[in-house]
């Protein structure tokens, strides 16, 4: 058992996981701020505030992440290195046309979703509320911006 009272193997795949999000959410994040500052077209200004409003609220994101991992009793990833290693997402380089950076947006969304879910499943066979209620907030988060940026795209 470990010092919070979940079963330590069992924590240690959450963990696992958590750091491969903690990978994804710093891709993402760098690829907002990529978007954000290269941007252009008639939709700049709505979108180089949307994409720095999503940067920050992504830098959050990954501090309550590691923070989960350390509560679990294990180590967050901290290096680029390591997270270009561990990332499931790619990084994306020299797109400036806002509707490809929307796009680009949603395809990270939805792979952060996917794995949020997959972590939903191990946290909810470890009776990891703390997880669960982490990475429920996030989806539900994310499912909006997805929504929003749906709605923007049609």
């Amino acid at each position: 058992m470990s010092l919070i009272g979940l079963d330590q193997n069992k924590s240690e795949k959450i963990a696992a996981k958590l750091n491969v999000l903690l990978s994804d959410l710093e891709i993402y994040y760098q690829n907002l701020r990529g978007f954000h500052w290269n941007v252009k077209g008639n939709k700049f200004f709505v979108l180089h505030d949307k994409f720095e409003e999503l940067y920050d609220e992504a830098a959050g994101d990954i501090d309550e992440v590691a923070e989960r991992v350390l509560t679990l009793g294990f180590q967050p990833l901290h290096s680029y290195a390591d997270f270009i290693d561990n990332a499931r997402l790619k990084a994306v380089k020299n797109v400036s046309d806002g509707d490809e950076t929307c796009k680009h947006v949603l395809s990270n969304l939805t792979a952060l979703i996917e794995l949020e879910r997959e972590i939903l499943e191990l946290a909810d066979d470890a009776s990891d509320e703390g997880t669960q209620a982490l990475v429920g907030d996030l989806i539900a988060k994310q499912e909006k911006t997805v929504w929003m940026f749906n709605a923007w795209l049609s």
